[in-house]
């Protein structure tokens, strides 16, 4: 599998399920007992993601900061706000665009302050909060001219925040970017997916590129992509990537079809659940497989894969637990 490295939320796109590819993270070893969290499902999810939230690793932070704000969890966000002044910049990027995802105003002057922090990547994130807060235009102008940077992660999380912005305006400098001769993948694959965010369909002839490229992260982002587009021919596009033989690459596409509403993906997420369906030859699969059949079982949510979720609140690892933190909250939210 071909690996491409970034930094902000760039990292957070596909912050549990690929964080692995490239870097370990840093997780209870074998054997060794979980935490253990009081109350019902719901109460063990928060308890998961305060502790990651307050954890030393800071891509774990970073990653419950993206379980707070995709899953709407408000009464979280005062303890993302505080990471708004975290040493970790990529944990500060990911807080100031939780800030302006669930437009979070107690945040409001903190947020702000970031507008002078040291790293570009973060005052453009508190750029995206701020517009999210109906602070004023110029905010939405700040993005649109950081995808011309020559620094490639902030044309990348630049590109992101403008298709998370929600403004068709955003799809002419999106299109720019992907013209450019000296843009890296990690910036044409976050620009693709940006253009699919805002619905415009005629990306799809990029996804179709992603979909059947040799790499399997590739192939995953493509499906990523399909998903946000959301059309009925993007659908049928993630129902033909369950037969991919990759299981990383079928699970995603699980995911993808859950969050359509769709449910034909339950069974490859069944079959990911047994022992002999995991690659023995890479001692991190059975943490990547968990972490990504967890999320699927979030999205779907069918009674038989419900089941696995207590299970998963419960692992020695601290990507597994919040990974079911996630499918929980999200579960709960219906």
């Amino acid at each position: 599998m071909r690996v491409w490295k970034s930094i902000g939320l760039i990292v957070a796109v596909l912050p549990l399920a690929l964080a692995g590819c490239d870097e370990s993270m840093r997780t209870a070893s074998p054997g060794s007992p979980a935490p253990e969290y009081a109350g019902g499902p719901v109460a063990q999810a928060h308890q998961i993601v305060l502790a990651a939230l307050a954890d030393t690793d800071p891509r774990l932070r970073a990653n419950a900061i993206e379980v707070v704000a995709t899953t709407g969890r408000v009464e979280l966000m005062g303890q993302v706000a505080k990471l708004l002044n975290d040493p970790s910049f990529p944990v500060r990027f990911g807080a100031a665009v939780a800030v302006g995802d669930l437009a979070y105003t107690p945040a409001l002057q903190q947020v702000g302050a970031l507008l002078n922090d040291t790293d570009t990547n973060v005052r453009l994130a508190a750029a995206y909060a701020l517009m999210r807060l109906n602070q004023g235009n110029g905010y939405f102008e700040t993005l649109c001219q950081a995808v011309t940077s020559n620094d490639q992660t902030v044309r990348a999380n630049a590109a992101l925040l403008l298709g998370k912005s929600g403004r068709q305006e955003a799809l002419k400098f999106l299109y720019w970017t992907l013209q450019q001769s000296d843009s890296t993948d990690k910036v044409l694959f976050q620009a693709a997916q940006s253009i699919a965010m805002l619905g415009d369909e005629r990306i799809m002839p990029k996804l179709w590129t992603l979909l059947i490229s040799a790499y399997a992260d590739d192939r995953i982002i493509g499906i990523e992509g399909m998903g946000a587009l959301r059309t009925e021919q993007a659908k049928n596009a993630l129902i033909t990537m369950l037969d991919d033989p990759v299981l990383e690459v079928r699970l995603a596409a699980a995911t993808e079809l859950g969050k359509l509403g769709d449910t034909i993906g339950e069974s490859e997420v069944l079959d990911a659940l047994r022992q002999d369906a995991i690659d023995a030859s890479d001692p991190r699969a059975p943490e990547r497989i968990k972490v990504l059949a967890a999320l699927a079982i979030g999205a779907i949510g069918t009674d038989d894969l419900i089941v696995y979720l207590p299970e998963f609140l419960a692992d020695p690892s601290a990507r597994v637990r919040l990974a079911a933190a996630k499918a929980t909250l999200q579960l709960a939210g219906r």
